[in-house]
């Protein structure tokens, strides 16, 4: 019968641990998430002033450098452009897919569906350059986020799972 309570605290305390250190991980991916987004439109911008590919072919190239995420992301976007204007693709693309990223993460990537497409090659770069600058100050935001919350999410999880088992005790 003790075997059985040790196993039955143990499972109860590495759960609520778990999911303190799952809830904690959210907020380094979403770090990594607007890192991988700020390297893509650096990629984007590049290929967009120095080469004459189409959009689609610059998504599809960017889709398969990165492997995560980011990467589905353009690469549903490349081949919704097939159907769609690319600001249209680019903003289904971004909500079909489940990223770690919030609403005003979200809305500042959106922004660049505006002129996707639409204008010049300077003026879609400078729109690139305008949500690049955006993303800066997101990233440094979710930089100040993470260190302030992920280790109260670790340490809240360890603390609720010990004070469960102590009550149950």
């Amino acid at each position: 019968m003790i075997i059985i309570k040790i196993l039955i605290y143990s499972f109860i305390f590495l759960s609520s641990s778990m999911i303190g250190i799952l809830l904690s991980k959210k907020y380094s991916n979403r770090v990594k998430e607007l890192q991988e987004f700020q390297n893509a439109l650096n990629i984007f911008k590049t290929k967009i002033r120095y080469t004459a590919e189409p959009i689609p072919e610059i998504f599809t190239e960017i889709s398969s450098n990165m492997n995560s995420n980011i990467g589905s992301i353009f690469k549903v976007a490349s081949n919704n452009m097939k159907l769609v204007t690319a600001g249209e693709a680019w903003s289904l693309a971004l909500n079909a897919e489940v990223l770690n990223i919030d609403d005003e993460d979200k809305n500042i990537l959106k922004n660049l569906s505006k002129l996707l497409g639409k204008t010049d090659i300077e003026g879609q770069i400078s729109q690139i350059e305008l949500t690049s600058t955006f993303l800066d100050e997101q990233i440094s935001k979710a930089e100040r986020e993470k260190n302030k919350s992920e280790k109260m999410y670790r340490t809240l999880g360890v603390i609720l799972g010990v004070a469960i088992v102590i009550i149950l005790m």
